[in-house]
């Protein structure tokens, strides 16, 4: 057989022997990826401090047509605070941002070199660890804890314990905040009734059909009903006093008419006074020369001076009633009066009862401020349907280290730290 068809048939089983070799690294990395549970996107996982990483090197030996183990260098690494691992007869290494199969790639090539070997050993590195993340703030125990693919924020929380809950002393800043909301939430319904009822009395004020409502009121639960009994009142209000004017109206329309008719009667009964005094002028001579009766005088004198006693009823019935029609006037500018009075007075202590329950909110929401202070976990505990939880990823991109505010479903990559915040309620 010729030489040069001994040597490829030489080179034959080596060469078939590494691609063995190379495909059976190639199963073992897929195969440890697998056990590990990292999912397609782990491929792109770039490396960084904290990886703990197993690296693999063997080499093909072709006289003796066995594989070697390079014991000495294969073994657990982990990834320094710099980013450099440190490899027997290769020596430090960057890792950090870079993948298994790259710094797989340079392992082999630097061995390579080193030996001046004619191939590359077959070199594989798997992630035996991931750098930990860490939770922290408001958790039940918060610390370092393992990575897992597929981890999210509400894993992590998880993994922690889930959210604090309160201790005995916790306990108490959650009766100190119920007790503290529960009268809040009494003062803010008194308020809106308060303000609906300054708003009344600004409308009846001024004279207003329409009631202008604050946004606290229109925006109340109860702000229908909050509107419709303050429009019923003003209205019942101005009916009451339109009634009262209305009676004055028309004891002022009696008086009026008592009036002229008494006028009339009046000038009637001076006419019958003149017709008696003509008469009596008429007859006086008459009786002085003995042609008439005495008696005749007297009685016409009589007539007259009855005539003139009842003038005098009517005047004086008159005056009386031009006195009632002013007094009419005088109550209805009363009624007006009272009522702006009584507006003014009742809005200056709706003010004052506004201004007092004000300070009491001021005060209820600085008690649940320093509850939730010293207590973050009571508003949780006190029973809210949503708790006010933020969640913060701190990340380093690029060097920079990067704080995101994300929700309970977003990714936690290796070497994250989660921080839990419960956010104090929001109080008006």
């Amino acid at each position: 057989m010729p030489a040069g068809r001994q040597d490829a048939c030489a080179a034959g089983p080596a060469a078939r022997a590494r691609r063995l070799i190379r495909a059976a690294f190639a199963m073992i990395a897929l195969l440890a990826m697998t056990l590990a549970g990292v999912s397609a996107h782990a491929q792109e996982y770039t490396l960084g401090p904290q990886d703990k990483l197993r690296v693999r090197v063997v080499e093909w030996q072709t006289a003796e047509a066995a594989v070697r183990d390079w014991t000495s260098i294969s073994g657990d690494y982990v990834v320094g605070p710099s980013g450099d691992i440190s490899l027997p007869f290769v020596g430090r290494l960057p890792a950090s941002g870079r993948t298994t199969a790259e710094l797989a790639a340079e392992i082999s090539e630097k061995l390579r070199q080193k030996f001046a070997l004619m191939d590359e050993p077959d070199a594989s590195v798997e992630i035996a660890e991931f750098r930990p993340i860490f939770v922290s703030g408001d958790v039940e125990t918060p610390g370092r804890y393992a990575f897992d693919p597929g981890l999210t924020v509400l894993k992590a929380v998880s993994l922690a314990g889930g959210i604090r809950r309160g201790s005995e002393t916790g306990q108490r800043f959650e009766r100190d905040f119920i007790s503290a909301r529960g009268n809040y939430e009494v003062l803010v319904s008194r308020r809106n009734g308060l303000l609906a009822r300054r708003a009344r009395l600004i409308a009846e004020g001024s004279g207003s059909e329409e009631i202008a409502w604050p946004e606290e009121v229109t925006s109340a639960p109860n702000a229908d009903t909050l509107m419709a009994d303050e429009t019923a009142f003003k209205k019942a209000r101005l009916n009451r006093l339109q009634v009262r004017l209305d009676a004055i109206d028309d004891l002022k329309e009696l008086l009026t008419k008592e009036i002229e008719s008494l006028q009339k009667k009046i000038v009637e009964q001076n006419r019958q006074i003149e017709l008696a005094t003509k008469e009596l002028e008429g007859i006086g001579n008459l009786a002085d020369r003995g042609l008439v009766v005495n008696s005749r005088v007297l009685s016409i004198e009589r007539t007259a001076a009855d005539l003139r006693s009842k003038v005098l009823d009517m005047e004086t019935a008159m005056l009386r009633a031009r006195q009632d029609f002013s007094e009419a006037t005088q109550d209805a500018a009363d009624l007006q009066s009272e009522r702006e009075t009584e507006i003014v007075q009742q809005r200056q202590q709706a003010e004052a009862e506004i201004d007092q329950v004000d300070r009491k909110m001021a005060m209820y929401r600085d008690l649940m401020g320093e509850a939730l202070a010293n207590s973050p976990e009571a508003a949780v505990s006190a029973g809210d349907e949503e708790a006010p939880m933020r969640y913060l990823l701190v990340r380093n991109e690029d060097g920079e280290t990067v704080e995101t505010e994300v929700d309970e479903n977003a990714s936690v990559h290796p070497g994250d730290v989660v921080k839990v915040d419960i956010l104090p309620v929001p109080v008006q």
